[in-house]
């Protein structure tokens, strides 16, 4: 017989506003802690100095992290102007400066080169493995890490504020792989200056945004107060651009079963017009409860990951 797992089966997603100086890690520790629940991750791993949106999947929600790891993000930071860092934030070693201090007119004008697809060099520090080491271990350890350019999708760049000659904030739109830090190094590269990141804050991962998110210090007080479930967000929350599809109780015992079930035509001329290209996921509903993930062939749906839920817990 098997172990019973230590904890209770709740599933959903926290929307956590992650504090400054914590690891995503510890952050998915504490949430974990406050639920007492028996599994937990995090979609997109989030810099202990930075802060904002971090998205926690509990359960079965942890079945769904894959689709929002690739999901867009959108962030609001601050630069420097004056000096580069080792990290390119302002916990590293200055290793050059400049008095150049480029006024807002210069860095809009610079802004269009870096939207779209363009190529970006990662951080030395960065979590990106080299020979199986993680980059930041190196260039922590003295070596010198060379990363190769990859291709990121930027999709907005804007200015929010500039209130005084040494700082520039900006908000950023992007996709999966780009960072920050990369940017305002090229940015002050392209405009003669020096920068670093000297605040970073994410405002949103995919469906995950500022209007959703509770603070860890909130959370700990429903805790307290045995109500965190107030905060706990549907399992198919991170899955609001993929098509849903509402089946009969038979059918939803049959892919929880692990078989596929026969589509009427009507079905699936609605859902090849729901889907995007290339994809087949459909996500299988029954009663206001996600059933399955599924993938679509033939006219049948075929479940990919299956959900054991009740639908109290979404």
């Amino acid at each position: 017989m098997g172990r019973r797992r230590k904890g209770e089966a709740v599933s959903g997603w926290i929307c956590l506003d992650k504090p400054y100086d914590l690891t995503s890690t510890h952050a998915v520790s504490r949430v974990r802690r406050i639920f007492n629940a028996q599994k937990a991750g995090h979609a997109g791993t989030l810099d202990p100095l930075a802060t904002g949106i971090l998205p926690i999947a509990l359960g079965e929600a942890t079945k769904t992290v894959p689709f929002l790891v690739d999901a867009d993000k959108s962030y609001r930071f601050t630069l420097a102007w004056g000096a580069t860092t080792t990290t390119l934030d302002r916990e590293g070693e200055v290793v050059t400066t400049s008095d150049v201090r480029p006024g807002r007119a210069e860095v809009e004008a610079a802004l269009p080169r870096f939207i779209g697809e363009i190529e970006q060099v990662p951080p030395a520090y960065s979590a990106i493995k080299v020979d199986g080491e993680r980059a930041y271990d190196l260039a922590r350890a003295g070596e010198t890490v060379e990363l190769a350019a990859r291709l990121v999708k930027v999709h907005g760049l804007r200015i929010a504020d500039a209130s005084d000659p040494d700082h520039l904030t900006l908000e950023m739109d992007c996709g999966k792989g780009t960072y920050v830090r990369a940017f305002v190094r090229d940015l002050a590269e392209a405009l003669g200056a020096c920068a670093h990141v000297s605040d970073l804050r994410r405002t949103r991962v995919g469906p995950f945004g500022e209007d959703r998110a509770i603070g860890l210090e909130v959370l700990e007080d429903l805790g307290h107060k045995a109500r965190p479930s107030e905060a706990l967000l549907p399992v198919e929350t991170a899955l609001d651009d993929i098509p849903a599809l509402a089946v009969t109780a038979e059918d939803a015992f049959r892919l929880k079963q692990g078989r596929s079930i026969v589509l009427v035509p009507r079905q699936v001329e609605t859902l090849k017009a729901r889907l995007a290209p290339g994809s087949r996921t459909v996500s299988a509903m029954a009663g206001g409860t996600i059933v399955a993930l599924c993938e679509m062939r033939a006219g049948k749906l075929e479940p990919s990951r299956v959900f054991h839920l009740d639908r109290a817990e979404n």
